[in-house]
């Protein structure tokens, strides 16, 4: 197995389990990817830890499907999980079409695509069973020079050698400790859906179903992949088709109204899919209706439920303070277009356990962690930005503004895959 250095990168083999000269204590805020990740590589680095989640149910059916990369199975092994069997679902290549469903560009590009399910249960089984603590939510961080304290909203408070915010975008351990960072809109939403492959035709799963596919509807993009069924099956019959349109919505009124739901309760930003309004599904297919290639309506008109993830940016100015880290999305959120989310938390929490080496004062090692992980994470958000910059602003599509110097062919290529490291102005996480 390759090793992963503190950059995240594959350098030769596997983490070395070490136990430090007296056992230090972690709190890990966050039981999702991130959460997980930092909890096992931790655990193998010969720390105590606990890991905190703030809902009360699993985590397993919030999740649809993610590009796997050559990297995520080595992350998952170090992190003494088991890798999923299968991961993900292979597909030959990408193809973008027009809006009659003539193809206008194609790139051959073998991937898989994972199911998150699978990969979340998978470093769930890996960590200890009685030190995962759902139904915790945080109130505030103290730090006292050495250690640090998390008090949680029912009163109880926990101190440890090092907190770790893995709480997501909406990051509560990020608004303790750096309530200046705050989420950015984007100006679109993405709607996912995923529908059981037998209950597509036989023509769409001959000549769509196996590609990673693209169209781009009126100022939007829609995408669509095969992903694992529910029950982690990539057989044929057994997978799901996955799809996400991003959608303009404009801030304001119009994002505040999707966020709204029956009762009229404004819901800060995400809403549950049962919670979203009726009125909100029936405009979208018929949307769907008129600005779709007809292959397209197939599965959008099939997906029984919807779920609308409004596109944020975070830029972490720093992303270590004294005794506690920030990775994963509460550290950076690059929009989905880059498809390296459940990439970067592992990156990040493996290169987090790799800076905190025995002996070296806790916040000596997240300086350094801050100054691996710092730019690459930077580099992610750009990378996203320059990739939705058409969806911002409102363009027909891509090729719309020749400044962007973004094509139809760029965006097949480029989305879903790590940036390039030699590309100084996207420098990535490959």
């Amino acid at each position: 197995m390759r090793r992963i250095d503190g950059r995240g990168n594959q350098k030769g083999q596997t983490l070395t389990v070490r136990t430090p000269t007296k056992s230090r204590k972690a709190v890990i805020i966050g039981g999702s990817m991130a959460g997980l990740f930092a909890g096992n590589f931790l655990l193998r680095h010969g720390w105590q830890v606990d890991i905190y989640e703030r809902t009360h149910d699993s985590l397993a059916s919030r999740g649809l499907g993610i590009a796997s990369h050559g990297e995520l199975q080595e992350l998952i092994l170090a992190a003494g999980a088991t890798v999923p069997d299968p991961l993900g679902v292979n597909v030959i290549g990408r193809s973008a079409v027009d809006k009659l469903g003539e193809t206008i560009a194609s790139y051959d590009y073998p991937q898989q695509l994972a199911g998150w399910n699978g990969v979340y249960r998978s470093l769930l089984a890996a960590f200890p069973a009685e030190r995962y603590h759902r139904g915790w939510e945080l109130a505030g961080i103290e730090q006292n020079g050495t250690t640090a304290i998390a008090r949680f909203s029912d009163g109880q408070a926990v101190e440890a050698d090092l907190i770790v915010g893995a709480d997501g975008f909406r990051s509560a351990v990020r608004a303790a400790i750096a309530p200046g960072i705050q989420p950015r809109y984007a100006g679109y939403v993405a709607w996912r859906g995923a529908v059981d492959e037998n209950e597509l035709s036989d023509v769409f799963r001959a000549e769509t179903m196996d590609l990673f596919s693209f169209c781009f509807p009126k100022a939007g993009e829609f995408i669509g992949y095969p992903v694992p069924g529910d029950d982690g099956s990539a057989g044929l019959g057994r997978r799901r088709y996955n799809f996400l349109w991003y959608y303009p919505i404009s801030p304001g009124m119009a994002l505040t109204d999707i966020l709204t739901d029956a009762d009229g309760i404004v819901h800060e930003y995400s809403i549950s899919p049962q919670l979203i309004r009726p009125e909100h599904i029936e405009r979208l297919r018929a949307d769907a209706q008129e600005l779709l290639p007809k292959k397209f309506l197939e599965p959008f008109l099939q997906a029984e439920r919807f779920l609308m993830q409004p596109i944020y940016d975070v830029e972490s100015e720093r992303i270590a303070f004294e005794n506690v880290a920030l990775i994963g999305d509460a550290a950076f959120v690059a929009r989905p277009h880059v498809g390296v989310g459940v990439l970067k938390a592992g990156q990040d929490a493996y290169a987090l356990a790799r800076c905190l080496e025995p002996d070296i004062p806790v916040a000596e090692a997240l300086a350094n962690y801050d100054a691996a992980r710092l730019v690459e994470g930077r580099a992610s958000v750009v990378a996203g930005r320059r990739l939705g910059a058409f969806i911002e602003q409102g363009l027909e599509g891509p090729w719309a503004d020749p400044n962007l110097k973004l094509g139809v062919e760029d965006i097949i290529r480029v989305s879903g895959r790590p940036v390039q490291q030699h590309d100084p102005a996207t420098a990535s996480l490959a």
